[in-house]
């Protein structure tokens, strides 16, 4: 099968070409430091060459608890998120909940991205597809990686293919996730790029009780590993002090490791790819 090169802005993902970056913090917890870490990124991935894309969540919706904060809502998100793209230049991802909020996230967002939850609401698959713009849909916890042709289906029949599918691993027994790597040799023979959510596939769902918990010492070791399966982008989240973050800490990247880690990445990246090539 042909494989599809799907593109926003300067940045393309697949077709052999070297991994893409998506990367920030999980929730926009302020304006400043939201620029701050879109900044850091940006210097970053220019330094070493990488073809870059932040990504913030403007509301998290999927909370474990009522008193788990949820970030500034479309309003102010979507107006933070328009600053770093006009003032860095570069593509911008959010999730979507809400069919009815699409539309008015498809102005801002470069990429619209479906939760794992949420990827069988077909309204919103669909409505997300009718915009136009790249649609990222990470797999459900629950599904196999051959039930996401069925979600590739109702996105194509809106006359968009660019899609982009995300591995976040899968659920075993209570308050774990496993990544398993041939899932992301399954998607991609349905010809579009895969991404693989390192950060979220290290969590562990509602493992502290009152919040998720997640096991980020093995972040590096699952990058690593997603490179040699050959992804076509690394979706990373990552702040500048996880421990005080507002939402994903556990699980979360330290920004001051980001770094070495990606130089790491680009070398099996280049080894696995020029192979295939």
């Amino acid at each position: 099968m042909r494989k599809k090169v799907v593109k926003t802005g300067d940045v393309s993902f697949g077709g052999g070409a070297p991994f893409v970056l998506i990367a920030g913090p999980c929730v926009i917890e302020d304006r400043r430091k939201t620029l701050k870490i879109a900044m850091d990124l940006v210097k970053i991935t220019k330094r070493l060459k990488v073809p870059f894309v932040f990504k913030a969540s403007y509301d998290k919706a999927n909370r474990t608890s009522i008193a788990s904060f949820r970030g500034p809502g479309i309003d102010e998100g979507l107006d933070i998120l328009l600053e770093v793209k006009e003032r860095l230049g570069v593509p911008v991802l959010s999730d979507v909940h809400e069919a009815c909020d699409v539309d008015w996230a498809a102005e801002v967002l470069d990429i619209i991205q479906i939760p794992a939850f949420l990827c069988r609401q077909t309204d919103l698959v669909v409505q997300a597809g009718y915009t136009g713009k790249v649609v990222n849909v990470k797999k459900g916890q629950f599904l196999a990686p051959w039930d996401m042709r069925s979600i590739i289906g109702k996105i194509e029949s809106t006359k968009n293919q660019k899609i982009l599918l995300t591995e976040r691993g899968v659920s075993f027994g209570y308050n774990n996730l496993v990544t398993d790597f041939t899932a992301m040799d399954i998607m991609a023979q349905t010809g579009y790029p895969v991404v693989y959510d390192v950060t979220h596939s290290v969590q562990q769902p509602g493992g502290l009780g009152h919040a998720t918990g997640g096991r980020s010492e093995f972040v590096p070791l699952l990058a690593r590993c997603g490179v040699a399966a050959g992804v076509d982008a690394v979706f990373m989240e990552t702040h500048p002090d996880p421990k005080r973050s507002l939402s994903d800490g556990p699980n979360m990247l330290s920004l001051n490791k980001l770094e070495p880690l990606l130089a790491e990445m680009m070398k099996i990246d280049r080894i696995v790819k020029g192979k295939r090539g």
